[in-house]
């Protein structure tokens, strides 16, 4: 109420001293037909100056924000990968089966188009991977995404990341997993049901990681090639990967 009353005070202020202006020209030079021509030209002028500001004006700058803010969300991504993800992709794939056909799909070169990066991700959606919950150390995993627990929390709780909604639901599966691991003693006495359930947490986490890998290698790409160099050498996914440059 407070502030409507405020917004209302202003415009009742500005056009009294609207009317104030039109009055004194009136009385000053005598041309009440030209004063109110003008006034109607100036009011029909009106919806082409919010077209402009509006949908032009308004919208430039909205794409200029939303460019600085992706810029500052990528290296949010960025120092995920580097903390918790590209270890976290090595340790999951080993629950996988056979993960050749994702081996594949995950060595980027410095070649690749938009086109490849797309068509990478597209097909992650759809690879079978296999998973099961057994194959791998769970007790591993558990005791490595515990020790970075307050580190993905500070990420949950950045406002910026609120505006990635695919990154920020990477983040909640990969926390989701952690609590699973963390809610249970111990997993040598797990039925099958609840090993399949955890399988399927580990899915989810190792497909969303990868596939953002992939959106953030083509950020690195595009604005800092240097970073992509080096990310592509060291490829997780990459058996043979070498920071050494050859």
């Amino acid at each position: 109420m407070k502030h409507m009353r405020w917004y209302l005070s202003l415009t009742f202020a500005l056009m009294a001293v609207s009317a104030a202006f039109y009055f004194i020209q009136d009385s000053i030079f005598h041309k009440t037909e030209d004063t109110f021509f003008y006034m109607l030209q100036d009011i029909a002028f009106v919806p082409v100056q919010v077209l402009l500001v509006t949908l032009f004006l308004n919208q430039l700058l909205t794409m200029r924000e939303k460019r600085a803010l992706l810029k500052k969300m990528n290296m949010l991504i960025g120092t995920f990968y580097i903390e918790v993800g590209t270890e976290l992709m090595k340790q999951l794939f080993v629950f996988g089966s056979d993960l050749s056909p994702v081996r594949e799909k995950m060595l980027v070169a410095g070649k690749w188009k938009e086109r490849d990066f797309i068509n990478a991700q597209t097909a992650l959606k759809n690879i079978d991977y296999g998973i099961d919950s057994r194959r791998g150390d769970l007790e591993a995993l558990r005791s490595f995404l515990n020790s970075r627990r307050d580190f993905l929390l500070s990420l949950l709780a950045n406002p910026n990341l609120m505006e990635h909604d695919a990154f920020t639901d990477l983040l909640w599966a990969v926390f989701h997993l952690v609590e699973e691991l963390c809610a249970r003693k111990d997993f040598s006495t797990l039925p099958k049901s609840d090993l399949d359930h955890l399988s399927g947490d580990i899915k989810r986490a190792f497909t969303q990681l990868l596939i953002e890998w992939l959106a953030y290698m083509k950020h690195l790409k595009e604005d800092y090639p240097y970073l992509f160099s080096l990310a592509v050498r060291m490829n997780p996914m990459d058996s043979t990967a070498d920071p050494v440059v050859k």
